[in-house]
């Protein structure tokens, strides 16, 4: 039997040129570093020449268990080393803008944490300094390059279910919050820590919406201070939807992460395994459904790697390749304010409860 998906996977693996392999620092140790950015670095053989860390204990440690040879005391002295092209910021959003402005200036490419910031004007700053300097700022949001979504906007993007016109996420899980207490402190919760992925996505593979509208809830007597509940729908020009339902707090063994994309010939259909038991999970699913190849019912794509750790190289990857070609990194700064201004419609339309134009 033809494999129908061989060139699927020829174009969306990644791999970093040798000559792209340009010298990485790090600005933070926690866990996503430690458990997802590193181990997809060293898969990849990047350069990783130095962490740092607000806590230089928990950068040494993560220093020692990665093989990485040194641990700068401070961000200017990352910004004060020649031999560092490009930083790999992971820090709170609140003070990324302190961190990334120095090295910026000190004409370091970057890769910032998303959200860019809370503050959408801060956020707007730090993209224009980036522009100013002339230097790439991207963003992790790696969403885009975890293999089930980026196979399924390559089979888009070939035409195999025709114009696309709808795109749904169902998310019903339960989120463990209490692991990160900074994040369950939040005012604001879902929308900016992880529905802001599947709303990239959907720009990723619709565009931009017209007008979005929303609600955002919580669970009655939950510990964490902001939203665990919210149902976002982004309307586009014409018959094109999108509709996001996230739930935090499923406690009864059932979890469920779907997407859906729906064209005039065809269908796709997958799982987000990360978030069935998180962070744990398994593996994704995906299949196809096309009238265009055509397929006997759904065709199961074999998803072979994970959200975390193996997208992380994505925004990296892009990055590194985006300096060394003049290009523009797929997740840019620039790009991902339009995925943040999207977030902040949404909490306004939820507050104001209005259909917010964009």
């Amino acid at each position: 039997m033809k494999d129908v998906f061989g060139p699927i996977r020829d174009t969306i693996g990644i791999t970093v040129k040798p000559e792209q392999r340009l010298p990485i620092a790090i600005v933070g140790a926690g866990e996503i570093v430690d458990l997802a950015h590193l181990p997809a670095y060293r898969t990849h053989g990047l350069d990783i020449i130095g962490i740092t860390d607000v806590n230089l204990e928990r950068a040494k440690a993560v220093a020692a268990r990665h093989g990485i040879p040194r641990v700068y005391s401070s961000v200017q002295e990352i910004a004060d080393d020649r031999a560092c092209a490009v930083v790999d910021i992971a820090v709170f959003p609140w003070v990324q803008a302190e961190v990334a402005t120095p090295l910026l200036n000190a004409g370091k490419h970057l890769l910032c944490q998303k959200p860019i910031s809370y503050d959408f004007a801060e956020a707007e700053r730090l993209v224009e300094l980036a522009e100013r300097r002339s230097r790439l700022m991207a963003v992790n949001q790696q969403l885009r390059f975890s293999e089930s979504i980026a196979a399924a906007h390559e089979m888009v993007r070939l035409g195999w279910i025709g114009e696309t016109f709808e795109m749904s996420w169902d998310f019903h899980v339960y989120t463990p919050w209490e692991n990160w207490p900074w994040v369950a402190r939040q005012p604001r919760l879902d929308l900016q820590q992880f529905s802001i992925h599947p709303l990239d996505a959907v720009r990723y593979f619709l565009g931009d919406p017209a007008y979005v509208y929303g609600t955002q809830a919580r669970e009655p007597g939950q510990s964490e201070a902001g939203e665990t509940r919210t149902i976002s729908v982004l309307e586009y020009a014409g018959e094109k939807r999108a509709f996001i339902r996230s739930f935090h707090k499923n406690r009864t063994a059932d979890p469920r992460a779907e997407f859906r994309i729906d064209g005039t010939l065809g269908s796709i259909r997958g799982t987000i395994g990360l978030m069935y038991n998180y962070p744990t999970g398994r593996a994704d699913t995906l299949e196809l459904s096309s009238r265009v190849l055509p397929t006997d019912g759904w065709l199961h794509y074999p998803v072979t790697s994970r959200w975390i750790p193996d997208a992380f190289i994505g925004p990296m990857s892009s990055l590194l390749k985006a300096i060394a070609t003049q290009g523009t990194p797929l997740t840019s700064g620039r790009d991902n304010l339009a995925t943040l201004r999207l977030v902040h419609a949404l909490y306004r339309s939820g507050q104001e409860h209005i259909v917010v134009p964009l």
